[in-house]
């Protein structure tokens, strides 16, 4: 059946790759060429008619079929191309080759052709009744501790202490940094408070300020490492002229009520209490995530999926792009975060590959059982998934559904659902390792 105007025919090629030869219906063509043709006749005069005015067979007529069909194409193989894969009901992996065909005369259908990796299949041994370890969601009493010894730390306050500095004690200073003699730029700060020990400066900076007391002056001699983000200072040798103008301690509050009450409790029992019940909540949700990532492990370590190295390559280079995609909104870009790491994206891709070869396998293997138990989501099963969404977004779950139709999504949408029941009937029927 023909998605967008698009009907397509798949032939499987080794490796997990297919072709698809796609097809664009005839009247599909005629649509958009009239659409094109009415925005480029935005800018184009006419005789009797108004500017911007003129029909699309007049704006034809004047531009050029050719030209118009040019640009229609154009502005529309994205689109097409997405119909394509739509129809073709395959799940891309890694970059196309698309090849196009000519500029089809009026009345004849436009053709190209795409060859892509696509997700492994998986043959599928014992899914059903898997005996997988369980994860202990015990909470110790040391976790507990520990979660109270940061919360003390987080209202710990600092004083002034007549003493040389220690470990773990804050040093404000002032310093001129130079190499060779000469200032540097960035090499001077004043008022600077560090925490002794923090290993926040480079080298041993911190450590040679252990001993000292306000009103010393000392040198700090460091090397800057051959990696260090400056290319001037990289691999250089510098010293600091340091004074010393105040030492600090960190006065932790005591464990009684008014430590409790900060917290917003009576006692410290009530705060200890809190917090084991936090805990034993996150850690319950640790154990079941991780029996349900067990038992999808074990279906996957008795099915058979032959997952080509090119496939690897391709989806660890997804993961890779993902990746710089998220940064992005963290006002990293791309070459920021090759710097920082000193790696080159050949690097971080070799990096992913076995995780993506893991990602191909399960994602094999649950589309596998998906088919096997016939998995087809409903609209009661869709709306139920797209409930969070919804509230979210502060619409309804039916309007959102509505909308997925719409935009040509819904394939993608009721594969992600029957994937999701496939590993709900896998982890289900699964069983705790005694």
């Amino acid at each position: 059946m023909a998605t967008g105007g698009v009907s397509t025919n798949v032939t499987e090629l080794p490796e997990s790759r297919v072709r698809v030869e796609a097809e664009v219906a005839p009247q599909e063509i005629e649509k958009r060429i009239a659409q094109s043709a009415r925005a480029m006749g935005q800018s184009l005069r006419v005789p009797g008619f108004r500017p911007g005015k003129a029909p699309p067979p007049i704006v034809i007529q004047r531009i050029g079929r050719a030209a118009v069909l040019d640009e229609t194409v154009r502005d529309h193989l994205p689109a097409w191309y997405s119909a394509a894969i739509d129809d073709a009901r395959i799940a891309p992996i890694g970059d196309p080759q698309l090849d196009l065909g000519g500029l089809p005369d009026e009345g004849k259908p436009l053709t190209f052709s795409i060859e892509i990796g696509v997700r492994p299949k998986a043959t599928l041994g014992d899914y059903k009744g898997l005996e997988v370890e369980q994860p202990s969601d015990a909470v110790e009493e040391s976790a507990i501790d520990e979660e109270i010894e940061r919360l003390r730390e987080r209202g710990g306050r600092l004083d002034a202490v007549e003493r040389a500095a220690a470990k773990g004690d804050f040093v404000v200073m002032d310093f001129l940094g130079s190499v060779d003699g000469e200032p540097f730029p960035g090499g001077e700060a004043r008022d600077q408070m560090i925490e002794l020990g923090a290993g926040r400066l480079v080298g041993s900076f911190e450590e040679q300020l252990e001993g000292a007391s306000a009103g010393d002056d000392r040198t700090v001699a460091i090397t800057f490492p051959d990696d260090y983000g400056s290319e001037e200072l990289a691999g250089q040798d510098a010293s600091f002229a340091v004074t010393v103008k105040e030492v600090k301690a960190k006065t932790l509050p005591d464990l009684d009520e008014d430590f409790a009450v900060e917290q917003g409790f009576d006692t410290v029992d009530e705060v200890r209490a809190d917090i084991r019940e936090r805990l034993a909540a996150a850690a319950a949700a640790q154990a079941e995530a991780g029996f349900r990532e067990a038992a999808l492990q074990a279906a996957v370590d008795n099915a058979t999926v032959e997952v080509p190295d090119p496939l690897i390559e391709a989806r660890a280079r997804e993961l890779w792009e993902r990746m710089v995609h998220s940064l992005s909104h963290q006002g990293i870009d791309r070459d920021t975060y090759l710097q920082i790491t000193g790696k080159d994206e050949d690097d971080i891709v070799a990096e992913a590959k076995p995780d993506a070869e893991l990602a191909l396998r399960r994602e094999a293997v649950l589309a596998a059982i998906v088919e096997a138990e016939a998995i087809d989501p409903d609209d009661d099963a869709l709306l139920e998934a797209l409930a969070p969404d919804a509230e979210r977004s502060e619409t309804s779950a039916k309007k959102l559904l509505e909308r997925i139709k719409t935009g040509g999504r819904l394939d993608a949408l009721k594969e992600d659902v029957a994937q999701g029941a496939a590993m709900d009937l896998l982890v289900a029927s699964a069983t705790s390792r005694k």
